[in-house]
């Protein structure tokens, strides 16, 4: 008997997104080696991909190359267009795509569903934003000259994207790039390649010509070698731990190129003993439990003011009774399976360590018999700092709870961690906000809300949670060089 995602891929309209060939040079690869897709929830295989390798990546650099100056050499608006009509088909498609996130990665399916428009909305936005790409005239310091700078794009580019956000990676990434005028090579998550195959294939019916989108699966380590020892490609772009973010950032500085990383998180979310209670509930949950809690921006670290803290708890510990565990597409599911075992696995180990040291858990779905991927949504009061909760990142629905008396306390516990890229604060007090959003060393702070991403936004981290920033004008930004160029003797 077929599991639940094989019988909705049966059902796809779109037969072609599960042919698992490679898109190279314009053509689809179909190569002898082949990976397995499997559902994170059963463990059963739903389809196939090509493996690639070395000579793939390096065919594709190639092609990437010689696509360049054609594809520079469009005005904006034409690149626009293309960038529009690929969204189009994105949102055209959005069902069919969600299933194939929800089915590879595991996430429920209304969050897929969203992952989509999402991530069409960030090609729609650059579509726009590449045409204001603007340079500078700068007042000239010297008698008869005129001074200018140009945005130019910077040539091949390269992203190596994640599982958690296997579509919305790809258009924040490719659609800067794509903007810019640069061709751009593909490598997402062999957990998740499906629905980057299947976003390729859109791309292709958008009009991209041959060589400027191109995705290769296969090994990390096979794939990334050549991206990073080859000078032809000029910027790499990266959604990922910070510990492979360090090897990337070593291999490319032997070519100098230009790089972007989205690395790890460990976010504050900072409870002051002057808000509504329910807010902040909703908020935590918001924050910490979306997509399972594989998400960079999850509340790791949930600090609550004393005053306050023991009837957070309750209400928190009530909320996250009550969340539902299954399989992403079962329509009352709002927790799904972990991608990965072993993210599971540091789910539990993380849970022990921090009940053997003190910690009360509160977990849903006890006694609920489900494949070893999944983690029962977990709410872990009276942590403290010398337990691993407190320290690692947790990229799971574990919920850690810590008191705190004061501001400045909390502003020196939040900010004692190598991350710092998105922190949460709520009180009713705008001066406090104000103090504590600027005092806060993290790239992204939300003031009494959970929602704050989006294409305007430049989203990125400070300390070792990245370099650069991705949407808004910035993330245009990383795939453009500036030219100075001096005309002289005008005077005449």
């Amino acid at each position: 008997m077929i599991g639940i995602a094989a019988r909705h891929l049966q059902n796809l309209r779109r037969r072609d997104f599960l042919a698992g060939n490679a898109l190279i040079d314009g053509r689809w690869i179909a190569s002898d080696e082949r990976d397995s897709v499997v559902d994170p929830a059963t463990g059963e295989g739903i389809a196939e991909v090509a493996r690639c390798n070395p000579t793939h990546m390096d065919l594709a650099i190639a092609a990437a190359e010689r696509s360049f100056q054609a594809w520079r050499g469009l005005l904006p608006t034409q690149r626009g267009a293309i960038l529009r009509c690929w969204a189009s088909l994105m949102n055209e498609h959005s069902e069919e795509l969600a299933i194939l996130i929800t089915s590879e990665q595991g996430k429920p399916l209304d969050e897929a569903r969203y992952e989509i428009k999402y991530g069409a909305g960030f090609l729609e936005w650059f579509a726009a934003e590449g045409e204001r790409a603007y340079g500078e005239t700068i007042p000239s310091h010297k008698e008869g000259s005129l001074l200018q700078v140009r945005m130019q794009p910077i040539g091949p580019a390269a992203a190596i994207t994640p599982w958690n956000f296997p579509v919305a990676m790809i258009t924040r990434k490719a659609g800067a790039a794509l903007a810019a005028g640069c061709p751009i090579i593909v490598k997402p998550a062999p957990e998740t390649p499906l629905s980057a195959l299947a976003l390729a294939r859109l791309a292709e019916e958008a009009g991209v010509p041959r060589g400027v989108v191109q995705v290769l699966v296969g090994d990390p380590i096979d794939l990334s070698t050549p991206l990073l020892r080859d000078p032809r490609i000029r910027a790499l772009s990266f959604t990922g731990s910070t510990e492979v973010g360090r090897l990337l950032l070593e291999g490319a500085a032997k070519t100098v190129k230009k790089v972007s990383l989205e690395l790890g998180g460990h976010a504050p979310f900072l409870v002051f003993d002057d808000v509504d209670l329910g807010k902040v509930v909703k908020g935590v949950v918001a924050a910490k439990f979306a997509t399972s809690g594989q998400d960079c921006l999850a509340a790791n670290r949930i600090y609550v003011q004393k005053g306050v803290y023991a009837a957070f708890v309750e209400a928190l510990g009530r909320a996250v009774a009550q969340l539902r565990l299954g399989h992403g597409l079962e329509s009352a599911t709002e927790i799904g399976p972990m991608t990965k075992l072993s993210v599971a696995n540091k789910c539990r180990a993380q849970i022990d360590d921090a009940v053997k040291k003190g910690a009360r858990a509160i977990s849903a779905s006890r006694g609920v018999a489900m494949g070893p991927n999944f983690v029962p949504p977990t709410l872990l009061s009276d942590v403290t700092e010398d337990m691993l909760i407190a320290r690692e990142e947790t990229f799971g629905p574990v919920a850690a709870v810590l008191p705190f008396d004061s501001e400045e306390e909390v502003i020196a516990r939040a900010n004692a961690s190598e991350m710092g890229l998105a922190a949460y604060i709520y009180t009713d007090s705008l001066r406090r906000a104000l103090r504590l959003s600027e005092q806060i060393e993290y790239g992204m702070v939300g003031v009494n809300t959970a929602s704050f991403t989006g294409p305007p936004i430049p989203f990125g981290g400070w300390k070792q949670s990245g370099l650069g920033r991705e949407g808004s004008r910035h993330g245009l930004a990383e795939f453009m060089e500036l030219k100075y160029v001096c005309f002289g003797d005008l005077a005449a």
